[in-house]
């Protein structure tokens, strides 16, 4: 019979070893670091490490061994390659990487500042910028997301409010390709609780409704109480705030919106039912910007990632992130135009861009990915 005790106490052996073996590979890891310094060359070298793993998987005894060497040698090298970027940062290369060139600030200007939002007053985007700039603000609204980007582009507007995720219907992803399209930055961000009510022009009644107006995402929202009345038209419009408008236009007691209360008192119009108000219900809006700012208060970081499109790049890019001991809030892939099967990445993260472990996660990321943007911290 085999002594599991003795069996524990060799593996217990080979383990200090194998410590022993890593911290040596680290040293030497810290004298490679060095030499890149001076020699002013990268830290990934992709070709050099495929071609390591090769032959380290090639001195294994079976197919099993090999891929189980190859696995743990990717993993050492990834950790290695993230001690070279700390001491790359340490001395200064980090100034190379994306994010140096915000601006710290202690507040965001908003003296004289003019907001664009999208829709029409009673929107919950202009409850947002409300809340956000406060209700002195000097605004004017667009027909569409990219209306409001154009205004930014073209210097008419200093802000824009623009809505990125919602607790129900989940993302707006037109919003991302925007901020892949124009080179604006998120600086702030504004969760607004989505109150949803069922309005029409004073006198209508539930039961004469045959058609009901709402933005896509509140129709979504809205899907089971709408599910209990399927004879019921259901029209997408731009937003919630513009389906109030046009039912409050029609005069028509048979059409009906879902929007908030704001609207239907902004409008005119009469709450006919609220029972489906879901109270867990949030959006929440980002603030854009021409201007690359971010407050000494900031602790969210948002960034977009394009990856080779290969085995295990994800993982290893958002290794930089954990090891880092930084925490990921949020992931969403995009599809690439015109390259089938590769996708961008927009990962969300805890941190300020002056802490020493967001430089270093920044670096790593920077290094190892085909393409990385940094949206804002805010």
């Amino acid at each position: 019979m085999l002594d599991l005790n003795e069996i524990r106490k060799e593996i217990d052996g080979t383990d200090r070893e194998i410590v022993r073996l890593f911290e040596e590979r680290m040293k030497l890891t810290g004298k490679v670091a060095e030499y890149k310094i001076g020699a002013g060359k990268p830290v990934f070298d992709g070709d050099r490490e495929r071609s390591k793993l090769e032959t380290l998987g090639a001195m294994a005894s079976d197919s099993f061994n090999k891929k189980a060497v190859q696995e743990l040698f990717q993993q050492i090298m990834s950790i290695s390659r993230k001690r070279q970027y700390q001491l790359l940062a340490e001395s200064g290369r980090a100034d190379e990487m994306p994010g140096t060139g915000y601006i710290q600030v202690d507040e965001l200007p908003f003296e004289d500042a003019t907001v664009v939002f999208q829709g029409v007053e009673g929107a919950y985007s202009f409850a947002a910028m409300r809340t956000f700039f406060g209700d002195d603000v000097k605004s004017f609204h667009v027909e569409t997301w990219k209306d409001a980007m154009e205004a930014i582009r073209r210097g008419e507007a200093d802000y824009a409010v623009l809505p990125i995720e919602n607790s129900t219907a989940g993302s707006v992803l037109d919003i991302y390709d925007l901020l892949v399209e124009y080179p604006h930055y998120v600086v702030g961000e504004q969760i607004i609780p989505v109150a949803h009510v069922l309005m029409g022009i004073p006198g209508a009644r539930i039961e004469e409704l045959n058609e009901v107006y709402s933005h896509p995402q509140g129709l979504a929202q809205s899907k089971a109480y709408l599910e209990r009345h399927p004879d019921w038209k259901q029209t997408a419009v731009l937003n919630t705030a513009l389906a109030a408008q046009m039912v409050a236009e029609s005069g028509d007691p048979k059409k009906g919106a879902i929007a908030s209360r704001y609207a239907a008192e902004h409008f005119g119009l009469q709450i006919l039912d609220q029972e489906f108000v879901n109270s867990n219900n949030e959006t929440r809006f980002v603030i854009i910007s021409g201007k690359p700012y971010f407050e000494k208060k900031a602790r969210k970081i948002s960034v977009c990632i394009e990856l080779p499109h290969e085995t295990g790049t994800l993982y290893n890019i958002l290794s930089h992130i954990m090891y880092n001991d930084l925490n990921m809030t949020k992931i969403e892939s995009r599809p690439i135009p015109k390259r089938n099967w590769e996708y961008r990445f927009f990962v969300d993260f805890e941190g300020n861009l002056s802490d020493a472990a967001v430089k270093n996660a920044l670096l790593g990321i920077a290094s190892e990915a085909k393409r990385l943007r940094v949206y804002g911290n805010y």
